[in-house]
Order: C-alpha cells, then structure tokens, then sequence
C-alpha cells in the first residue's frame, strides 16, 4: 500500500474504533494536520491520514503502554507505509519512539491540544470553535479539573517540539478547527436552540 486514500485511513479507523467521540477527535486531528501540512508545504494528505488514524487502536488498546504500538504494528502487517506507522506509534512518549520529523512533532504537538480546544468550545454557550479564543483555551489549561483527562505536559512539549511559542500553536490549531467546524460539530448551534 504505498499511497493509501482518506478512505482506506477511515475504514481503518472505523474496523477498530466505534466512539462517536474517538472517531470525531480522528477527524478534528486529521482535519489540523492538514491544515499544518498545507502552511509547511508537506504532503496534505498523508499528514491528514496520519491525524486520523493516531488513535485508531485507543478504543481496543486504552493502555498507555500498549496503545500507538499496537496501532502501528496492525498498520505494519497490513503494509501502510512506514512513515505513517511510525507517526501514529510516536505519537504516544510511552512507546519511547522518537519524533524526528515534522510529521511526527506536528502530530504529537496538535492531539492533546486539539482535544483540549474541544473540550473549551463545548462548554461555550454556542458550542462552537468560532468563539474559542487563546485566552479561554489558557484560562482553563490552569483549571486541573477540567478536560483531567487531557494531559497539559503533552500540550506544552508539543509546542517546545515545534519551536513555537504556546500561545501561537494554540491559535493556529484554533483557525485550522474553525475550518473543519462542521465535520467535527463545534459549528455552534443556531440562536434559540436549546
């Protein structure tokens, strides 16, 4: 398989994953790696397939130490391209696999982060990304209870990873999910909904 499809990647993810919630974090994550390609001059959609399959084999396999390796070894079996493989195994600092490339570091500094935004616009009365600012991403990144489950040290090494400063990655990762809103449903709701 040297040149896998968008639809190939979201069969894969869909074989093994049946979340509503993991399938729409695919699809978030896999709709900023794009948008990171496209500003990096990098290949679209194998940054995008990369994104979207990262956490194919998180519904099976939710340990730590089992989770991105597993998930890379089915994609080695199957052939995908190695490079895929090896983004999606990085991707989790427990697997110890390094994260050389721009692929890798751009993956592993948008999952925590993407996650985290979502968690923000939903919480906003409209539940849209469209109202998600920096600051309030910021604000609750010191707020422990919130989004616990999202780890903050993967958030702020994945921006020292990419070179930036936090709060640009956090705007950039913003307007790439402002334009996926509706495929991720963080469109907001129209006024009046309840």
């Amino acid at each position: 398989m040297d040149n896998p499809t968008r639809a190939e990647a979201w069969a894969l993810l869909c074989e093994f994953t049946q979340s509503d919630s993991l399938r729409k974090h695919a699809l978030c994550v896999a709709g900023v790696m794009r948008a990171f390609a496209r500003k990096a001059g990098a290949d679209e959609e194998q940054w995008e397939i990369a994104g979207m399959l990262h956490d194919f084999d998180y519904e099976q396999h939710p340990d730590v130490n089992e989770h991105a390796r597993v998930g890379a070894g089915i994609m080695r079996e199957r052939g995908w391209p190695e490079v895929l493989a090896r983004a999606v195994e990085s991707h989790n600092p427990a697997t110890g696999v390094s994260r050389d490339s721009a692929l890798e570091r751009t993956l592993y500094g948008v999952d925590e982060l993407s996650g985290f935004i979502v968690a923000v616009a939903l919480v906003r009365p409209s539940k849209s990304i469209h109202d998600v600012k920096v600051k309030s991403v910021r604000k609750k990144l010191k707020e422990p209870a919130f989004a616990r489950a999202v780890n903050r040290d993967d958030i702020i090494n994945g921006a020292e990873e990419l070179g930036v400063e936090l709060n640009d990655h956090i705007g950039e990762v913003i307007e790439a999910m402002r334009g996926i809103a509706e495929e991720i449903g963080l469109a907001g709701e129209p006024a009046g909904a309840s």
